[in-house]
């Protein structure tokens, strides 16, 4: 495992002030446009860069060039001399001797003698052309140096410099515009492709794995990495690279991330660290400790983002770049947070993910147990049923007074209920376990259908019912296995006719549906309420209805039809109602005539 973040997946496309290189060569020969019109050695364009004055483009001195490219000057700095200069319209003049700090400190001084005259232009003299918006926020500043004649402008001079400094400051304000624009496009198309890979992933890598490659790009990052919290929100969860190797961290640097995260998150804010700029918040210990940080993972600086949904914090986002990379604008910071949501959004879904799968598995489990569970103790309680029954038999034929032989048929009787019921509980077992499938082959439901209204009769006629198949007369072919087949259709017929009353009419209709056969089993029966049909299929479930409950049974039949329906692909459907009888209307995959 590492601690150091990974390569970039791709060099950067900007220059030191986070400008591409379109934008940065679009200024710059503005800025040799000024030096070879207005008679000046020197052109010199900073732009506004978080309170500083960054200098991005510099014409007509290579010594100048190479000292000023990349310079960041506090704009409080710039404030206190522009307050005393004198006003020639755009442009802004203070002379050296209202100088209030140490130019040399923070800005360039040309080598050269001043001569005697009264206009004479001095080396710390300083004129320049602030570049104000349609707002009047001063976004950048064109500084002139150097005049060819050794003097200070006059008035005429002045007014062609105000008129190239009007022209300059359009074009220059045109170029951040554009390159705001371009910015914007570029991490709306990184927001839309994080959001578009990470909300198809269903684990916490894979979200890494598939958004890495947008957001360094996108970010023109060096590279990242991402912290999610705990689940339970006790401790720090895990810190991740972009190839998905978990990155070591101080235990106080991790404590520190989760802190600033959340109160990241409840401000809304991203965090911009770097030496020098550490973000509010941090003691001076702390501060200390990521500066180190920085330093031992040769970072230049890195921008914090809080991921989350709603009021809670899940975790943080940290992307970084090298020393003397481009500064953190703020559409990269407004555009991180937009994405940090979605990030958020998407983390979250991950872990109702995992928890249902979790529970999924523990109920997959559990069942596999419970129906372990019912086939060793119907296995248990079979053998010795079955001798019980045998010695009943043998008992009952000899020559006994009344009392026992009606003391033997009640044993009997409960014996023989007990060994249904066991089989029940077996078979449920069998079609409830995965390990077993189905082997499938044709099966006639219309023969099926009549052998169980067949062995149904006598029951049927004590009750005095009808019980009608209605198929067609060509053969109704499933794609299943026949005994189970035959034990869905015994379990419906037998409780339709359980569940009606005498002198009605039970009807098992088969039908070919396209790629389906259905299986209709009507009554006239008790009907089933709403609040019973919600758990008709559920083991043992009996009826809340008195009338139903006082018929004998398990509350295992529909539970086997359920399940047996199920292991075969196919669906069950019930439409009844109280008074009204029922009908269950079972679709199975049809089977080829052919075959």
């Amino acid at each position: 495992m590492s601690s150091r973040p990974p390569a970039p997946l791709a060099p950067p496309r900007s220059g030191p002030s986070g400008l591409s290189s379109e934008a940065q060569e679009s200024l710059q020969l503005i800025a040799e446009g000024i030096t070879a019109i207005v008679g000046f050695g020197v052109a010199a364009i900073g732009l506004v860069r978080d309170g500083h004055l960054e200098m991005v483009a510099v014409a007509g001195s290579p010594q100048a060039r190479e000292e000023l490219v990349g310079r960041r000057t506090p704009m409080h700095l710039l404030a206190n001399e522009l307050e005393v200069a004198d006003d020639w319209g755009l442009l802004k003049f203070v002379p050296h001797e209202r100088l209030q700090s140490e130019v040399e400190t923070w800005a360039w001084v040309p080598d050269l003698d001043p001569s005697d005259a009264p206009d004479a232009w001095h080396p710390l003299d300083m004129l320049t052309a602030p570049l104000l918006d349609a707002d009047g926020v001063m976004r950048g500043l064109v500084s002139i140096d150097v005049p060819d004649d050794g003097r200070r402008p006059g008035p005429e001079r002045r007014r062609l410099l105000e008129r190239y400094a009007a022209q300059a400051s359009r074009a220059v304000l045109r170029a951040l515009e554009r390159e705001e624009l371009e910015e914007q496009v570029r991490l709306a198309d990184t927001a839309r492709q994080v959001v578009r890979r990470a909300s198809r992933q269903r684990s916490l890598g894979r979200i890494l794995e598939e958004s890495s490659e947008a957001l360094v790009e996108g970010f023109r990052a060096l590279g990242m990495w991402m912290q999610t919290f705990d689940e339970d929100g006790l401790g720090t969860g895990a810190i991740h690279a972009i190839d998905g190797t978990a990155v070591e961290l101080p235990e106080a640097i991790v404590r520190i991330a989760e802190r600033s995260a959340r109160e990241a998150w409840a401000a809304q804010v991203t965090v911009v660290v770097e030496r020098g700029r550490l973000g509010d918040g941090l003691a001076d210990h702390e501060r200390a400790q990521v500066v180190d940080l920085l330093d031992s993972l040769d970072i230049g600086s890195i921008l914090f983002v809080p991921l989350g949904v709603g009021p809670e914090a899940l975790g943080n986002l940290v992307l970084t770049r090298p020393h003397g990379g481009a500064p953190w604008t703020q559409t990269e910071s407004t555009a991180a947070l937009d994405i940090g949501r979605d990030l958020g959004t998407a983390i979250l879904n991950v872990r109702a993910f995992e928890r249902e799968h979790r529970l999924v598995k523990e109920l997959q489990a559990l069942d596999q147990y419970k129906g372990q569970l019912i086939a060793t103790v119907a296995h248990e309680l079979k053998n010795p049923l079955t001798s019980i029954v045998g010695y009943l038999e043998m008992l009952e034929a000899e020559d006994v007074n009344a009392g026992v032989q009606q003391a033997l048929s009640a044993m009997d009787r409960g014996a023989r209920r007990m060994v249904r019921v066991i089989d029940d509980l077996l078979l449920l077992s069998k079609v409830g376990d995965p390990s077993n499938p189905v082997i499938p082959r044709p099966v006639d439901l219309s023969t099926v259908a009549r052998d169980v209204v067949d062995l149904t009769s006598l029951a049927a006629g004590k009750r005095d019912l009808t019980v009608d198949v209605v198929a067609p007369a060509y053969p109704v072919l499933a794609n299943g296995d026949p005994d189970e087949l035959d034990r869905l259709l015994s379990n419906l017929v037998s409780n339709a006719v359980k569940y009606t009353e005498p002198g009605r009419a039970v009807t098992v209709a088969l039908a070919r549906e396209g790629d389906e056969v259905v299986v209709e089993c009507r009554d006239e029966g008790f009907g089933i309420s709403e609040a019973d049909q919600e758990k008709l299929f559920t083991e043992f479930f009996r009826s809340t209805n008195p009338v139903a409950v006082a018929q004998p049974g398990t509350g295992l039949g529909l539970a086997i039809v359920a399940r047996i329906v199920e292991r075969h692909g196919g669906r069950i459907e019930l439409d009844s109602a109280l008074g009204r009888g029922s009908t269950f209307r079972v679709r199975l995959p049809a089977a080829d005539p052919a075959s």
